[in-house]
């Protein structure tokens, strides 16, 4: 057994040897980088062996691999991770903005999906499924018990295949099943209405490839029906980022030519960069460039417009880098309450036709310089979720909650004060979810905070106040978290 042992351990570590030779080689061609640790190596390649040999049943060799590479890099930080060739797909789809299904935004109400807005000119659109309407049935199964991500995964599949949808419609009384079928959809990520004469609100809920024409587009709308526009809400709330060319974008819709919107830097001389607001550092490629047409259409109104920006726990990443930047220029008033912490910036390497290595590069810094990692946006304006306070923003996971997190660069020991702090934020929390399951209980399904952009969504309405000179309701209790060593 121990010369099978031995034997196996050396094939082992032939194969990985060869392999992390063209790892080692592209490596070096990058940077003079230390060599490969042989020891640990052959260590790797006995483990191998062991369970090739040893482990009660077969095991598959290219699975082996491909679960030792996942979990040496998910060891590093929450955002680095192996693409296998599912999760690739899956990611590409995520940040082009474009998936195979039937094209409707949903949420749950009463345990059943609810259409929130048909995509335009998507196979739903066109079978008229409107805002409001109830999905009951999925082909033959009960929506009732499922999650808004199991409706989702039914809901999608391959080009040009039917799925049959039930739909109760309130204002009509009526069920009645509508045959959708499948097509790619090109989703739009920027919603935008005028809430009241002369104010918009304009919510990015994710940075995209497409969410800079989606934007201006949506904005050129908007002025051509008000033209007398005197503020703007950008609610960025809930969004969890996306592409960092997009954020620029954003960003320069608002600000002065070649102001810097965000800074980067890591080991890689690549790594350390400076963006700013000008063309050449958002277009993706040579295309037209919708934020310079956009400038141009309304006569650059979106560099002086009154702006408040909303965000919250949710809101990570890109759209911390729009709010740090709007903020740090002072171009606009953030209101909400104090952001995700997501500062670290993610490169994407293939490793071949269908996998990819996601690797944490470099960290962001705001134009005056702060780190957004571990720390966030903390708000000029705190403005609890509803009248009553944070109902259950207390339950919302933060990055300095995450095991692994990158560190700050800039903690510090907490004071008693602010270790209590902590202690009654985990006494809230306890209460909040204990309330959060009261009223799921109570009413299954149901949407327990107003929806964005609503008549009801007090947030919203603080920041009209705000556009206006009225008073605002700020947060008598909200307070920032202090970013904190272990100490």
């Amino acid at each position: 057994m121990g010369h099978k042992l031995k034997i196996a351990g050396w094939i082992a570590l032939g194969a990985l040897a060869g392999a992390l030779t063209t790892v080692q080689l592209q490596a070096t061609a990058r940077a003079s980088l230390a060599p490969l640790p042989l020891e640990e190596l052959q260590q790797l390649a006995a483990v191998f062996g062991m369970i090739k040999t040893d482990y009660v049943e077969p095991v598959d060799e290219k699975k082996l691999i491909t679960d030792a590479i996942a979990g040496m890099v998910s060891s590093l930080d929450p955002h680095s991770q192996y693409f296998d060739k599912k999760s690739f797909k899956e990611f590409r789809e995520g940040t082009a903005g474009r998936f195979v299904g039937v094209g409707i935004e949903i949420t749950m109400e009463d345990g059943l999906v609810k259409v929130v807005s048909p995509i335009e000119d998507s196979p739903a659109f066109r079978a008229g499924l409107k805002a409001g309407d109830l999905i009951t049935k999925i082909d033959d199964t009960p929506v009732k018990g499922l999650t808004i991500n199991d409706a989702v995964k039914r809901m999608r599949g391959e080009p040009n295949t039917k799925v049959t949808l039930t739909i109760f419609r309130r204002d009509e009384n009526r069920t009645f099943p509508v045959t959708i079928t499948r097509q790619e959809i090109k989703t739009v990520s920027v919603r935008a209405k005028v809430v009241e004469p002369g104010y918009a609100w304009v919510r990015v809920s994710q940075f995209q490839e497409r969410t800079l024409e989606d934007f201006a587009r949506k904005v050129e709308e908007i002025v051509r029906a008000e033209p007398a526009l005197k503020g703007m809400v950008l609610d960025l709330r809930n969004d969890p980022g996306g592409l960092l060319d997009a954020a620029v974008g954003l960003s320069a819709a608002f600000l002065p030519e070649d102001a810097v919107v965000v800074t980067t830097n890591g080991q890689l001389e690549e790594s350390k960069a400076t963006y700013r607001a000008n063309p050449r550092d958002y277009l993706r490629r040579a295309s037209t460039d919708p934020i310079s047409r956009l400038t141009v259409q309304t006569q650059g109104l979106l560099k002086r417009i009154p702006l408040v920006v909303l965000v919250n726990e949710g809101s990570a990443s890109a759209s911390e880098i729009v709010a740090g930047a709007l903020q740090d220029h002072k171009r606009a008033t953030i209101m909400g309450s104090q952001t995700f912490g997501k500062g670290s910036v993610q490169t994407v390497r293939p490793l071949g036709p269908d996998t990819a290595l996601k690797l944490t590069t470099a960290r962001y810094y705001t134009p005056s310089g702060r780190s957004i990692q571990a720390k966030g946006i903390v708000p000029d304006v705190w403005v609890d979720e509803t009248p009553e306070g944070n109902l259950f923003a207390a339950l919302r996971t933060r990055e300095a909650d995450l095991e692994k997190h990158l560190s700050n660069g800039q903690e510090r020991a907490l004071t008693d004060a602010e270790r209590e702090a902590e202690r009654q934020r985990e006494r809230e929390r306890e209460q909040a979810r204990q309330r959060l399951e009261e009223e799921q209980r109570k009413n299954p399904g149901a949407r327990l905070l107003p929806e964005f952009g609503s008549d009801k969504d007090f947030q919203l309405q603080q920041a009209l106040n705000r556009l206006k000179g009225l008073p605002v309701a700020a947060s008598k209790t909200a307070a920032e978290r202090p970013t904190k060593t272990d100490n």
